[in-house]
């Protein structure tokens, strides 16, 4: 892991900013840790060591403003920018301090029209517990669903052939598995890692650009994700899918809804790909079981709800 290292963090757009503050810090059980001049308000899972990872903003519609990747450091940083201009993309340079706690960002625009960005620095706050000879939890970890950190992203628009050639020919991810199109030839969705990890990043296509799926935060067991099933009933919380497991990536998943209609995914599991792997293939036919393994059901809901 020498190059981009992992999910960063996911600025997020909410209609009423008090009623997503006390979603984001009550129920899902993440540790607010700042507030800006524009608005913004910023949350880390427990167990994340840096700043940030969630950010969200009050608008008029819901969605995603950006996604971002932190990368190994600043030569690294200097360098993906250069191999993203070499490739034709236009790259914006954010400064310093415009995201609290974070360094400089490169920014660009994906074919499928979502905004991406990398980093190199953020400041690190820990985790609540000591560098030496920690413990394994801490009374934050048990508020709310708590999640461990901040895992994925599924983002939906156009183009992802397109946007498959970024991500494996510049930024060195690699494609872990695919859902071949009802025409039996193209790429319907796609699944990305640049780690161990089953993915960092998916995208499916969609007519329109843009648009977000989810935001999936990780759980350290299949214990945790019932758990986390039970306190968005306890909260009224809508639940799209689940609790179930996945055919693809074979992770255990519940998804449900923020109030403001931003999908997210309590996720646990999958297995652990490397770049060498030959990648995974659903035919569009076993799609439903490849989204809903133990119920094979193709829901509408995932295919067509997004913000």
């Amino acid at each position: 892991m020498t190059g981009v290292l992992r999910p960063g963090h996911a600025q997020v757009r909410v209609l009423d900013l008090e009623e997503g503050i006390k979603f984001y810090r009550d129920v899902m059980g993440l540790v607010e840790t700042g507030r800006d001049e524009h608005g913004r308000v910023y949350f880390k899972c427990w167990d994340e060591r840096d700043h940030s990872s969630y950010i969200i903003r009050e608008a008029d519609q819901a969605g995603i403003d950006f996604f971002g990747f932190k990368v190994l450091d600043e030569a690294t940083l200097d360098q993906l920018e250069a191999d993203l201009q070499a490739y034709g993309i236009e790259t914006r340079r954010m400064p310093a301090g415009d995201l609290l706690e974070t360094g400089e960002r490169v920014r660009f625009t994906l074919p499928s029209g979502h905004e991406m960005e990398l980093y190199a620095t953020k400041t690190a706050c820990g985790n609540g517990m000591s560098m030496v000879n920690p413990a394994p939890w801490y009374d934050e970890s048990e508020k709310g669903i708590a999640p461990l950190r901040l895992d994925h992203a599924l983002l939906y628009g156009p183009n992802i052939a397109e946007v498959k050639k970024i991500f494996t020919d510049v930024l060195g991810f690699f494609l872990v598995e695919r859902v071949i199109g009802e025409d039996g030839e193209s790429e319907a969705a796609i699944w990305l890692s640049c780690s161990h990890k089953v993915h960092d990043i998916a995208f499916a296509e969609y007519p329109e650009p843009g648009k977000l799926h989810h935001c999936s935060f990780l759980m350290e067991s299949w214990e945790k994700v019932l758990r986390a099933g039970d306190i968005m009933s306890m909260n009224d919380v809508a639940v799209d899918i689940g609790p179930t497991r996945h055919g693809i990536t074979r992770g255990c998943t519940i998804y449900a809804w923020d109030p403001s209609g931003n999908r997210f995914e309590t996720f646990m599991g999958g297995y652990q790909p490397y770049p060498d792997y030959e990648p995974l293939t659903w035919t569009f036919d076993n799609f439903a079981q490849g989204l809903d393994y133990p119920q094979r059901k193709l829901h509408e809901t995932f295919l067509t709800v997004v913000s």
